[in-house]
């Protein structure tokens, strides 16, 4: 896999601990000749302390994807530190605790928008921020978790997730004609910060030890990280609207 991203410059979403897949993504993309710069939200320091454990120091810039003027202010920031982008990854995920473990038929419609908002519709915002930089077309590779089915104690984040598919698909439509491609890794479940928050997260990821075809380790975001650095590559390059599965394959097997 020896200099797959060679040249390409790379935004990073979503870092906030060294067990997380944007993490992993952003290592490996330096690791394949990537120019990577990250952004965060609300604990910027930490994630620039993580930001100085990657192979190369990367920049942090502060991006809240609620924040209409901070989208419209990140094509510019990240101009100070490069000219253009070649990818972007959206690793982006909230829900409030109401919207999860099991409460669905009780969450208010007010924690339901503001999943929809952060864990789906911000895969728009983000796009159309970093369009201006993408003159040249490029790749935008978002996180998914398998929205085909309803999962245990995932509930409104679920929800999300089926709306993040959707919203993957109609960019894929819409900006095609600009050679940028939008495509989804599904990946298993990762023990992260944001598995942290999901009440009951142990019964969700009980299901990959006992019907996953392939071995997965939860403590090992390595291979959904792998899943987006080929999909950020130019080894896809008429590849867009797809869900690339990195589950050990649990996602084609019944009981």
């Amino acid at each position: 896999m020896s200099g797959l991203l060679n040249g390409k410059r790379i935004l990073v979403t979503g870092v906030l601990l060294e067990s997380s897949i944007a993490f992993h993504t952003a290592k490996l993309a330096q690791e394949q000749g990537a120019e990577v710069i990250l952004t965060g939200f609300g604990r910027l320091s930490l994630v620039e302390r993580i930001a100085n454990r990657l192979p190369k120091p990367a920049p942090v810039i502060e991006l809240d994807v609620q924040n209409t003027e901070q989208l419209d202010g990140l094509a510019d920031k990240v101009r100070q530190h490069v000219d253009g982008l070649d990818g972007v990854v959206h690793s982006i995920g909230f829900a409030p605790q109401d919207a999860l473990g099991g409460n669905f038929l009780n969450t208010p419609w007010e924690s339901v928008g503001t999943a929809v908002h952060v864990s789906a519709y911000s895969l728009k915002s983000l796009t159309m921020a970093c369009l201006p930089l993408m003159e040249g077309g490029g790749s935008v590779v978002g996180m998914d978790f398998d929205a085909s089915v309803a999962w245990p104690q995932y509930d409104w984040m679920g929800v999300a997730k089926a709306a993040l598919e959707s919203t993957s698909r109609y960019l894929a439509r819409h900006l095609g004609q600009e050679n940028i491609r939008v495509n989804l890794v599904s990946a298993g479940p990762i023990k992260s910060m944001a598995a942290k928050s999901i009440p009951g997260f142990e019964e969700l990821a009980g299901v990959w030890e006992s019907r996953a075809p392939l071995a997965w380790d939860l403590t090992d975001p390595e291979p959904a990280a792998r899943g987006v650095v080929a999909l950020l590559s130019d080894w896809f390059p008429k590849t867009t609207g797809e869900i690339v599965h990195v589950d050990g394959g649990l996602h084609a097997i019944g009981a």
